[in-house]
């Protein structure tokens, strides 16, 4: 292995860079973050190479936030367009092998932090390009020749950010007219699992992987070449539940992977065993009780939600492998799909998405919806948001009536019970029960109280005879 400035091994994954051991942030939220393989023919790429356009390291300022686009090529026999999001996800891994050297998201939301121990140990990023270049080729071995561009340079990154996105979306379409029901086998995948151990990804035609990097043609290609690797097929095994997406073969890895922790995974279902969500997702879903509906939030929204919580407070409480019922971690593009949380209404369940997030799924939201579903200009907080709602006749309304009168009846036949079951002091050794009137209407004795609308509670009840006066 060639000598680096900086310690390399997976013992280094999972490392953080907090804020005061940082010299430099790249990307994140207060900047521009991308990453972007492409594969290009072998006589296009000079092996090896590592170009910086932009301030190199030795020219940025300690504690400031830069732009930062990372454009691999990579090139070899078996080398093909349907590897180019595979490649991708192993930029996350080989990042943070490297010590002091922080890698978080994917794609368009790249956040990275450089230490200030790893930034006095080298001047330039071109040692770390290098770094990575080897790593990948150790192991990924079909990937024969790679050559990397840094870009730093704001203007430069906005560019590269505008193609970027238009491959993403070619990428991602490429799953539009293939479904579930049409193929034998999903893919699984357990990159996240360093910092998500019990995280069980799966890909399906119709559901995208959390991170929005690996769609079903993607898991297969990467199966394909590289069988020992993190991204493996699922045998479906048998459907119990259309709906609902639930498969034994699903159920079985999912134990298996989260070891027990687990035992189902229902792909398109926000409530009764939703999948699981590691921390990569770009987008969290979370329930909203008092509409009876559900909203979603991008990682790019830095405002609140109409419950008081942002995205980064959520994304803590929803990740690290968990199966949360109220939250869901998910990948942009399962807004297309044809199945989102199916189980649970489906976009008549959505009532509230961040104005950016609503436009840039603009087209798959349904015409009779588009302007019922709030964004943070139409409501910030749950009164506004039912205001919203209401005014706008939006599906979930209709549920509110229903599940009131249903209240209703269940707090009566609480309280019913709650009477009939008070419990009561015992009387004194020798003490006689008064006899009790006889009430019309009944044949058992004894006196019904019925109360409606009220909340009753009783820490004890004393029945004592009654003494006359002398």
């Amino acid at each position: 292995m060639a000598e680096f400035p900086f310690e390399i091994s997976p013992m280094f994954e999972g490392e953080r860079v907090r804020k005061d051991g940082m010299f430099v942030e790249l990307g994140g939220p207060k900047s521009l973050g991308l990453e972007l393989v492409r594969a290009k023919p072998m006589d296009e790429i000079e092996d090896d190479r590592v170009t910086i356009i932009g301030p190199d390291l030795k020219e940025m300022e300690e504690g400031k936030t830069y732009p930062w686009a990372m454009i691999f090529n990579i090139g070899g026999e078996l080398v093909e367009p349907d590897l180019e999001s595979v490649v991708e996800r192993r930029v996350h891994d080989f990042i943070n092998y490297c010590q002091g050297i922080m890698h978080l998201n994917q794609r368009y939301d790249v956040w990275m932090r450089v230490s200030k121990d790893t930034a006095s140990k080298m001047d330039s990023f071109e040692p770390f390009g290098q770094a990575v270049m080897m790593l990948f080729k150790t192991e990924l071995p079909f990937i024969e020749k790679m050559q990397v561009t840094f870009y730093t340079d704001q203007a430069e990154v906005e560019k590269q950010m505008v193609e970027a996105k238009e491959i993403f979306k070619a990428r991602d379409a490429r799953t539009k007219d293939l479904h579930d029901e049409d193929v034998d086998v999903f893919y699984g995948c357990t990159l996240c699992q360093s910092f998500a151990p019990t995280n069980v990804c799966v890909v399906s035609p119709d559901r995208v992987s959390l991170c929005g990097a690996i769609n079903w043609f993607d898991g297969r290609a990467a199966a394909k070449v590289d069988p020992e690797g993190p991204q493996f097929e699922i045998a479906k095994g048998d459907l119990l539940d259309a709906e609902k997406g639930e498969y034994t073969g699903i159920n079985e890895i999912a134990k298996k992977l989260s070891a027990g922790e687990f035992d189902k995974i229902k792909l398109h279902s926000f409530f009764d065993a939703p999948h699981t969500s590691c921390g990569c997702f770009e987008v969290v879903g979370f329930y909203i009780p008092e509409v009876d509906g559900i909203g979603w939030v991008n990682r790019e929204y830095q405002g609140m939600a109409p419950n008081g919580i942002g995205f980064s407070t959520m994304a803590g409480q929803t990740g690290g492998g968990k199966q949360i019922v109220g939250f869901l971690g998910i990948g942009i593009n399962y807004f297309y799909s044809p199945k989102f949380i199916q189980a649970d209404g489906g976009w008549n369940r959505v009532v509230w998405l961040p104005s950016m997030l609503k436009e840039k799924i603009a087209e798959t939201i349904p015409e009779d919806l588009k302007d019922k579903i709030a964004t943070e200009n139409d409501a910030t907080d749950i009164e506004s948001l039912k205001a919203f709602l209401q005014e706008k006749n939006h599906p979930v309304v209709a549920t509110w009536a229903a599940a009131e009168e249903e209240e209703e009846e269940e707090e009566e036949e609480e309280e019913e019970v709650a009477v009939a079951a008070a419990p009561m002091m015992m009387p004194a050794t020798g003490f006689q029960m008064p006899a009790m009137p006889m009430m019309s209407g009944g044949s058992s004795g004894g006196i019904k109280l019925t109360f409606k609308n009220a909340k009753i509670t009783i820490d004890r009840m004393i029945i004592s005879e009654k003494k006359e006066k002398k």
